[in-house]
């Protein structure tokens, strides 16, 4: 079993709250940007990797970023993801 970077994602209703999501994310910690998803019915996904300490606090700073301007819906950190992670949400990893 193959070990990646950690994956951070904070998931909004609206587009405001995942732009100001982004925002704090990459101000807050060294994480990179991997991608943002539309998902329907104003459902905003926003996808950052890096080390697991980083990708921590870049997802409590961009859901309480969210949270202030608009629906937070969820967050989640996968600390360590697997290779095929990666490939099913289409980014090289």
């Amino acid at each position: 079993m193959s070990r990646g970077a950690a994956l951070g994602f904070v998931e909004t209703r609206g587009n405001t709250g995942a732009i100001n999501a982004i925002d704090a994310m990459m101000k807050t910690a060294n994480v990179d940007f991997v991608k943002r998803v539309e998902i329907g019915g104003a459902y905003v996904t926003a996808l950052v990797r890096g080390e697991v300490g980083a990708v921590r606090s870049a997802v409590d700073a961009g859901a309480e970023a969210a949270g202030r301007v608009g629906e937070l819906v969820c967050t989640n950190v996968i600390p360590s993801a697997h290779d095929e992670v990666f490939e099913l949400i289409g980014v090289e990893k």
